[in-house]
């Protein structure tokens, strides 16, 4: 058993089992192996949209700062539309509410203001909520889980689907920290590695799982009742189109749910096949989305250092590391070569680094992320794994080792944004650095230069007048 109280999928500490301990199935580690696709260079490995989102659940240490309104449709427009400032307005079970604050929830996140009303409303109402990793969806929708739950029926209520075995643990590990003062809620996981034996009915009020399992206990097996369930949640929707076979699976679960079950589907992204998928499974839904917050360069400030070889590359690099004293610092690589030849030598001249790359495995990134977050190590090296898309909120540097360019050798100037976009987050100041070595490279440079509009800046990385004065920005 284990003692699901810290949300990081890395900890797996055995212990008693206690209230909220949810067994966590013991198996080796595996490569994810969703369709998705990132540019990449020939010694780069794609990074599934799976995997993209679970680092985002893992490197976040708080909310995102969404300052965008939200949009909501409903069936009828004319009925008021309620929003809470505080969680007590929701009159939860006081012992639920003691886990929303144990947690570190003060005051409801811009979605949660809007959505949770709507989620625990009586009667139950459908919901499809888009909204970016971080704004405290996942939150929104387990507290509305664990809300719906009547203790005193010893069978599932509540089925969240989530595409992968580790975004279920996430899921779950929320699930277990809320409701860490109601023992009486009981929370199984359906994912690779459980087992329940033949002709066994499951007496867990929740279930959260992966489609492919849920099908197997649910249609196959009928370890538990689909007929039974009154909430059913898919998460993580925009990844679960991603993979194969999810969707149709998802769809034969539904097809066993009860007219009356109450329906939340959430995704991080609005294409038009996600909305499709949302519109089979949730009938007359209130439809809530919140604009992603976007990238933008105008709290950046960037310089470019001329280097004639690889060791004045090093050198810079060795000379800016002495300058991240508040903060952390991301430097990418082209190739998972370069990140680790980089990570290798940084190390034996006793720099604290670390090294995340296409061919780790999901519970390797993990730990590497987990290190970095903790400020174990105060500066990270990858490749184009972490430029995508992932927030880590205490980095204030970000450096260009190679510049980003496309497979024809083209300014990649979408990847420069996510990657440099890393630093100056919701208003906070960051500096991007970039290393320039060579006739190509300039060239490189000048055409992102022009195409942001925004004057990179030559900076003397062997000045230590100009290198100290980074840090003071």
């Amino acid at each position: 058993m284990f003692q699901l109280s810290d949300i990081k999928l890395s900890k797996q500490s055995p212990t008693s089992p206690g209230a909220n301990t949810v067994a966590r199935p013991q198996i080796p580690p595996v490569h994810v192996n969703e369709q998705h696709t990132l540019p990449k260079s020939d010694e780069e490995e794609d990074i599934s949209a799976a995997e993209i989102s679970l680092l985002q659940k893992i490197v976040r240490k708080g909310l995102v700062e969404n300052k965008h309104d939200i949009e909501v449709q409903r069936k009828d427009p004319t009925s008021p539309l309620y929003s809470i400032k505080s969680f007590e307005e929701l009159r939860l079970k006081p012992d639920l509410l003691k886990g929303v604050y144990a947690m570190g929830f003060n005051a409801p996140s811009k979605i949660q203001e809007t959505a949770l009303p709507t989620l625990l409303a009586d009667p139950p109402q459908n919901m499809i909520a888009q909204s970016q990793s971080g704004t405290g969806k996942t939150a929104a929708f387990v507290l509305a889980m664990l809300s719906r739950v009547d203790p005193k029926k010893d069978y599932p209520q509540v089925l969240c689907l989530s595409p992968t075995y580790e975004l279920a643990i996430q899921t779950g590990e929320v699930a277990a920290r809320m409701s860490q003062f109601c023992p009486e809620i009981k929370i199984r996981y359906a994912v690779r590695g459980e087992e329940v034996p033949r002709g066994s009915k499951l007496q867990e009020h929740i279930i959260i799982g992966t489609p492919g399992k849920v099908v197997d206990w649910g249609v196959k097996f009928r370890f538990l009742d689909l007929g039974k369930i009154t909430v059913f949640v898919l998460d993580e929707a925009d990844v679960m189109i991603a993979t194969q076979g999810h969707q149709d699976q998802s769809f034969r679960i539904h097809k066993l749910l009860p007219r009356n079950c109450q329906m939340m589907f959430f995704s991080a992204t609005y294409e038009n096949d996600v909305m499709e998928f949302a519109e089979a499974i949730v009938s007359s839904p209130v439809i809530i989305r919140l604009k992603r917050e976007e990238e933008s360069l105008n709290n950046i400030k960037q310089y470019y250092v001329m280097c004639r070889n690889q060791d004045e590359k090093y050198s810079a690099i060795a000379n800016i590391y002495g300058v991240v004293s508040i903060g952390q610092a991301i430097i990418f690589c082209h190739t998972r070569k370069t990140a680790s030849w980089l990570a290798e030598k940084m190390s034996q001249d006793g720099h604290a680094v670390a090294l995340l790359s296409g061919e780790l495995t999901v519970e390797q990134r993990i730990s590497v992320l987990d290190r970095f977050r903790e400020g174990k190590e105060r500066v990270l090296i990858t490749t184009n794994v972490l430029s995508r898309g992932i927030d880590v909120e205490q980095v204030t540097i970000v450096v260009n080792y190679d510049l980003p360019i496309d497979l024809h050798r083209q300014p990649d100037c979408e990847t420069y944004l996510h990657r440099i976009g890393r630093t100056g987050r919701f208003g906070k100041s960051g500096i991007a650095i970039n290393l320039v070595d060579g006739s190509e490279s300039i060239s490189i440079l000048k055409q992102i230069e022009k195409h942001f509009g925004k004057k990179i800046h030559l900076l003397d990385a062997e000045d230590a007048d100009e290198i100290e004065k980074l840090g003071q920005n």
